[in-house]
């Protein structure tokens, strides 16, 4: 087996399927990247085997094909103090003895063979393949991953909720204290209606390495695992089995109160008067009333409090409310619009955050909080 690879293209794409590798692999060898020469072309495969991410690198020269494993973490830390340079890699896979030979020196590390290394399971025949853009997936988990929960015992919602249909793309995430609704209605499935419950892992692999732009993305989804494909990635993922939460049920749909506020100024009014909040707690008070909103917060056992004032549109009856200032501070950065419409009803119901004027007509973000007792 050997080649001739570009040292910055092949650090660049190891560094992001090695990402997969967890901290305490179920098997050694997954501490391993998977390499295999073929056709002029490198394939490095990394995996937890619950997600399997593959990464294909242009080789400038190939003399012989073939494969083999090689620590993910001694690879990595080599190829990061090599200037941009070409590599030969001379590697024996009878004796799994890799050398890597630069322009000054020459390397020599002990790999594994590669028949050891698990492969994941293919996709079953009962699938569905779609094209879609790589830009609106990575702007559906940008807008929805802060607020998936952290719950081993109901995986279900540490995961995002993807729904396709023939007149958009929804993504929903949900703690069980906020939730992001998240709709694309440029993107249409011509599949029919479908679903997929994409686990936290794989939604981070993605947003760290999904182009912003509009190329295309394709997308694999059988009954268990799903398979996504774009520029020179292609990551394989188990989906969860379950059923996400009727979100539409919790969404409050008739909230007479609405408040719009300048985004800046509210986030940055909250962030000083949250520290004088409770530590436990973290509770913020809201006082509406008309075009005014007092944020207010307080520590009865240090004898700490602030409040400040803001000027805001609201006409309608007083109304007192109280949140976790961390979970507001988390949906305002989320939001990218000037100004933000806060949407009450009652102090016992959740409140709306949603974005005042939609810059762009093909979407529709809404985040829901939960209030907490003042």
């Amino acid at each position: 087996m050997k080649f001739v690879v570009s040292s910055n293209t092949l650090l660049t794409r190891l560094q992001a399927v090695s990402k997969v590798i967890g901290g305490k692999p179920v098997q050694p060898i997954l501490d391993n990247i998977l390499l295999i020469a073929s056709e002029g072309m490198l394939y490095a495969t990394a995996s937890d085997k619950e997600t399997t991410m593959e990464a294909k690198i242009e080789l400038d020269s190939m003399e012989e094909e073939g494969k083999i494993t090689i620590p993910a973490k001694i690879l990595l830390d080599m190829l990061k103090e090599f200037p941009e340079q070409p590599l030969s890699f001379d590697i024996n896979t009878a004796s799994n003895e890799v050398k890597i030979i630069s322009e000054k020196g020459e390397f020599s590390v002990m790999g594994e063979n590669a028949e050891d290394y698990p492969i994941q399971s293919a996709l079953n025949d009962n699938k569905v393949v779609f094209s879609t853009k790589c830009g609106l997936m990575l702007d559906g988990i940008l807008k929805t991953i802060f607020a998936t929960a952290n719950d081993d015992l109901r995986p279900v919602m540490n995961c995002i909720l993807i729904e396709m249909n023939e007149d958009n793309f929804t993504f929903v995430a949900s703690d069980a204290h906020k939730l992001v609704r998240y709709k694309r209605f440029d993107a249409k499935s011509e599949c029919g209606q479908f679903s997929l419950i994409l686990p936290k892992k794989p939604a981070l692999m993605l947003k760290n390495i999904l182009p912003k732009d509009d190329s295309d993305l394709k997308l694999v989804v059988g009954d268990k695992m799903a398979r996504f494909e774009f520029g020179h990635y292609k990551m394989t993922c188990t989906l969860v089995e379950g059923r996400f939460p009727n979100y539409n049920a919790v969404i409050p749909q008739n909230n007479p109160k609405k408040i719009v506020i300048e985004k800046k100024e509210f986030y940055n009014s909250l962030r000083r008067v949250s520290v004088m909040a409770n530590q436990t707690s973290n509770l913020v008070k809201f006082d509406v009333s008309e075009d005014k909103l007092v944020i207010s917060a307080q520590d009865s056992d240090y004898a700490m409090s602030g409040h400040e004032t803001l000027a805001c549109q609201y006409q309608g009856e007083n109304i007192a409310i109280g949140f976790k200032s961390p979970f507001v501070l988390e949906i305002l950065s989320n939001i990218t619009s000037d100004d933000v419409v806060l949407e009450l009803s009652d102090p016992t119901r959740p409140g709306l955050f949603l974005s005042y004027e939609n810059k762009d007509n093909d979407e529709d973000l809404l985040m829901l909080l939960m209030p907490m007792m003042v």
